[in-house]
């Protein structure tokens, strides 16, 4: 049974875990909410947390959930007894204060990514979380997808003999306005498109990088005066293996990594997206096999996850771990980008990795209406 710290109620439902989804962008309205219709058999939407009363309102009928608030009821919610987990889907530099606030009220969190913007923050709520002994999930959909988990099974396998380097590369024309292009939002392509190249090469890999270097560049309009439009990064991983990535806002639409070993390549493109069949393309010697993975309601997969886990006792993978490793190390590509030298990185202990195991073939989620929400890319 649930216990809620803060106000000593019990849900009366333990087969499932009551989510209060906080912020209603495009990634909430697009992916988030109607990821509930497929994961119904642990995960209820009991509330939506909006700043905007028109979405608010309209939100809740549409969803037909009872319990929509501001964001100034946010505290009240979490110690009603009402929800016992939180899903936050808000600008990246609010991650760390709602999660320790939802934390401090005895709930679990599920957390999109990036986890924070800084590394001290990620650490502040992982106390919070130990303090209040509740559980952090960070948002990582990839973890739970088939054709990423075959990739890491390939690359683990040997198929493709010693891995010598990873290649990604992720871009995309992002809106003007979009609080992707506001730094003190937690804006960037690094945080927003750049942790999913550094996520994949840790998790191909199964080990963390020791130095990172790094070249950003700008646009050529408006939308980034406050950010960079371009980073290009080498990350070097124990084993002299080598990782390259490059992610932009200012770019044709690339979602690809390629995989090279000594004796043959696993190329996975699209490699990061959630609308779309993803493909891997398997070249050894002159042997070429393509293989395509049916479109899937990765947001579901995530949020039946993270509920088994609440209701099994177990701790997540990936947990608030994974998402401090990715922002120490965004953290040491912005100092080499800055400096022109490299930068070494600090000594993690090993996490755990995901694997074929945690797939979940989810059926795509029914589309919804939007609600008063700007598109994050064109």
């Amino acid at each position: 049974m649930f216990w809620n710290a803060a106000n000593t109620s019990l849900s009366a439902d333990t087969q499932h875990v009551r989510y209060a989804v906080v912020g209603a962008g495009y990634i909430a309205q697009n992916a988030i909410l109607p990821a509930f219709a497929n994961a119904r058999e642990n995960s209820a939407l009991a509330a939506i947390v909006s700043g905007e009363a028109r979405k608010r309102g309209g939100l809740s009928r549409l969803y037909d959930v009872r319990i929509a608030v501001g964001y100034d009821d946010f505290d009240s919610l979490c110690n009603s007894g009402d929800i016992d987990a939180v899903f936050i889907a808000l600008p990246n530099s609010l991650h760390c204060e709602f999660a320790i606030r939802a934390a401090q009220a005895g709930l679990h969190v599920l957390c999109e990514k990036p986890m924070a913007v800084t590394s001290g923050e990620c650490r502040q709520m992982i106390r919070a979380a130990a303090q209040n002994q509740v559980k952090i999930m960070v948002a990582y959909r990839l973890h739970f997808e088939e054709a990423n988990l075959r990739a890491i099974e390939i690359a683990r396998g040997g198929m493709l003999g010693n891995i010598r380097y990873f290649d990604a590369a992720f871009s995309m024309q992002v809106t003007h306005g979009n609080s992707r292009t506001r730094r003190n939002l937690g804006g960037g392509p690094l945080l927003d498109l750049g942790i999913y190249c550094i996520n994949a090469a840790r998790y191909v890999y199964c080990d963390n990088p020791l130095e990172v270097t790094a070249l950003c560049a700008g646009g050529f309009d408006r939308r980034f005066e406050e950010i960079d439009a371009t980073c290009s990064v080498l990350m070097r991983f124990p084993g002299n293996r080598l990782a390259t990535f490059t992610c932009s806002f200012d770019a044709a639409d690339v979602s690809r990594y390629q995989i090279v070993g000594e004796r043959g390549t696993l190329t996975v493109d699209p490699a990061f997206e959630y609308e779309a069949e993803l493909r891997h393309i398997l070249q050894i010697g002159d042997k070429v096999r393509e293989r395509s993975f049916r479109r899937r309601d990765q947001f579901a997969a995530e949020l039946t996850y993270f509920s088994d886990c609440i209701l099994q006792h177990r701790e997540p993978e990936p947990g608030a771990i994974e998402g401090l490793i990715d922002i120490t190390i965004i953290e040491a590509i912005q100092r080499a980008a800055r400096s022109g030298r490299s930068e070494a990185l600090p000594e993690f202990q090993p996490e755990p990795k995901p694997d074929i195991d945690q797939a979940r073939k989810m059926s795509p989620s029914r589309k919804k209406p939007f609600i008063n929400v700007q598109r994050a890319h064109r």
